[in-house]
């Protein structure tokens, strides 16, 4: 059992064409003559500090986390850091990991991958495997790496007679928060639009969401199959900081459900949150329905914020029902999930005050506790 605070970790993204490609040299400070961005290289801290030196101010911030990773950072070494708390739901944990941070900073890329993934970031369908290309991200990773296990725990049984071989079903649901409505990807447009989705806590730990279609999946390329049609279906647009911009929340969550060698029930969870980005509506442009967009992305981040803060505070009421963002990831955030969150953020000098309050807003979350982790179905 473990307990403890959310964990954070940072990453800056690589520069844009149009960018500066020299954030960890120069352009910050007073004179423009210190790094934007520097990363602690050596030392104790080394990886996990990093300064933010916004241009033209007096004062640099720095920021410490669990982990902060450069713009040279690939999609492999990201996935390797948090690869053991895949491993945890496949013993029977809940885990969370969500991504955070302004519109344009990086934040579908390190769930999905790039477009060597496919058009729009999606996993492309190569049989039972996901797209191998090292541009994939944590969802088509994180998948990988479960059916790899669920594969190698059965062969390792069937290898060694008397052991009673694990059996683990594996089902996926995949949904949006548009404009502060839940939505089926699963399901086609007319069906979602007509179905209630409610989300509901049990008293068990689990979260499930009314209505939702639930698919059991056999292999990596069934689940790539699922994210290509739900990706396709996705609210998305263009807006002056981001030519595709995520218009929605989307959470990815497999449900790991069987017995374990020793004959244990397990009942874990993954649950994969690629947040819509926090927007400053004099940059975006957003105009008529990017605008509503914009103000209901800003509102539920906002309703975020509020939650981080009151855990952060230990307040007696912390309000997860003040939108439907914060009220699903209630047991993530203040239960006894193992949940880890991305802090994206961007080298670009215009953005350095952007940058600055989604750093601020991640040492909040870190500082934020949570209940006991234990295993579902299994007593450890």
């Amino acid at each position: 059992e473990l307990k403890g605070n959310i964990r954070v970790f940072c990453r800056v993204r690589p520069p844009a064409n149009d960018e500066d490609p020299r954030a960890d040299k120069m352009g910050g400070g007073k004179n423009m003559d210190q790094p934007l961005l520097k990363i602690d290289a050596v030392g104790e801290m080394a990886g996990r500090r990093m300064e933010v030196a916004p241009p033209g101010g007096a004062k640099a911030f720095d920021f410490n986390f669990d982990r902060v990773f450069g713009q040279d950072c690939g999609q492999g070494e990201v996935f390797e850091e948090i690869s053991h708390l895949v491993q945890s739901a496949l013993d029977g944990y809940k885990v969370c990991i969500f991504t955070y941070g302004q519109t344009g900073s990086g934040k579908t890329y390190t769930m999905l991958g790039g477009d060597a993934c496919g058009e729009s970031g999606e996993p492309e369908d190569q049989g039972e495997d996901l797209n191998l290309d090292d541009n994939r991200g944590l969802i088509p990773r994180s998948i990988e790496q479960i059916f790899k296990a669920r594969d190698a725990a059965a062969k390792a049984a069937e290898e060694n007679r008397g052991v009673t071989p694990p059996s683990l079903a594996i089902s996926a649901t995949m949904i949006e928060i548009y404009n502060e409505d839940i939505k089926d990807l699963l399901v086609s447009q007319k069906h979602s639009a007509e179905t209630k989705y409610d989300v509901k806590h049990h008293a068990d730990g689990r979260t499930t969401v009314t209505g939702l279609k639930t698919v059991e999946v056999a292999n990596a390329g069934e689940v790539a199959k699922l994210m290509k049609k739900a990706q396709a279906v996705r609210s998305t647009a263009k807006t002056n900081m981001n030519e595709h911009s995520s218009r929605s929340h989307m959470v990815f969550t497999l449900h790991l459900d069987g017995v374990d060698s020793t004959g244990q029930p397990v009942h874990g969870a993954l649950n994969l949150v690629d947040l819509a980005g926090s927007e400053r509506l004099s940059r975006t442009g957003a105009e008529g329905a990017r605008l509503k967009e914009a103000q209901c992305i800003n509102k539920s981040l906002s309703a975020l914020g509020d939650v981080v803060l009151a855990l952060a505070n230990r307040d007696a009421h912390v309000p997860f029902r003040n939108s439907k963002l914060t009220y699903l990831l209630q047991n993530s955030l203040g239960g006894d999930s193992k949940t880890l969150m991305f802090v994206n953020v961007s080298p670009a000098a215009d953005s350095s005050q952007e940058t600055l309050c989604s750093l601020r807003f991640a040492a909040k979350v870190n500082s934020c506790s949570q209940g006991q982790q234990t295993a579902g179905g299994a007593k450890k």
